[in-house]
């Protein structure tokens, strides 16, 4: 397992007011990814921002974007956010009726592609498509809104995932999101995660103190 811990500080809980300014902070503070979530309320239960938004925060930093769509149907709207400056684009298992073809559209446009797994969804539906993927997200709560606890079942899921990797030879990320604090990131590397989303633990307590958030995670 790697031990190159990758925090991806989520803008979800950055003040929107001021979000260009904010991923500049969090960039001079040290995050490795910028993660971007992106909502349509619909999939999940809440609304956050689209292509047009993340298009013009892009200039803010030269940061891998990580961009985790959680709307339904994706395909429409792959080339726009790869258009906007996506790295990586992250799809939902259930996003639409064929997620092998949408990975393959991701990596057409020249972008990696994430599939991420629900609390409920199981790990199986790795079998058929782990050899498109350059990224498992393990959503360690149910998606939608940020600041909620972590599920201490998804530790499972997470070993698990590691393993099929493992088994794969191949150098593919496992990302964890949701509910990730000083305590449960410590958790989420053990069981195998080498990239950690993390919103309130990182934008609490000012701009002043993201440099120690996001090295307190990383630790």
């Amino acid at each position: 397992m790697t031990q190159n811990i990758r925090i991806a500080p989520s803008i979800l809980s950055a003040d929107f007011g001021q979000l260009g300014n904010e991923i500049k902070a969090i960039d001079a503070a040290g995050a490795d990814y910028i993660h971007i979530d992106v909502m349509d309320g619909h999939f999940v239960p809440n609304i956050t921002f689209g292509a047009p938004v993340m298009a013009h925060v892009r200039k803010d930093s030269k940061k891998v974007f990580d961009v985790h769509l959680m709307i339904s149907p994706c395909d429409a709207y792959l080339e726009d956010f790869a258009k906007a400056g996506a790295d990586i684009i992250t799809i939902h298992a259930e996003a639409g009726p064929h997620t092998h073809r949408s990975l393959q559209a991701i990596r057409a446009l020249g972008k990696k592609a994430g599939i991420a797994l629900n609390p409920s969804t199981p790990t199986s539906i790795l079998d058929h498509i782990i050899d498109d993927v350059d990224m498992i997200l393990i959503m360690t709560v149910n998606p939608g809104f940020g600041g909620q606890k972590f599920i201490p079942a998804c530790l499972d899921k997470i070993r698990d995932a590691r393993a099929r990797i493992d088994a794969t030879g191949r150098d593919i990320d496992l990302e964890v999101d949701g509910g990730v604090t000083f305590e449960t990131a410590k958790q989420c590397v053990e069981a195998g995660a080498n990239v950690l989303v993390a919103g309130t633990s990182v934008f609490k307590d000012g701009a002043e103190h993201y440099a120690r958030n996001i090295e307190a995670l990383r630790g």
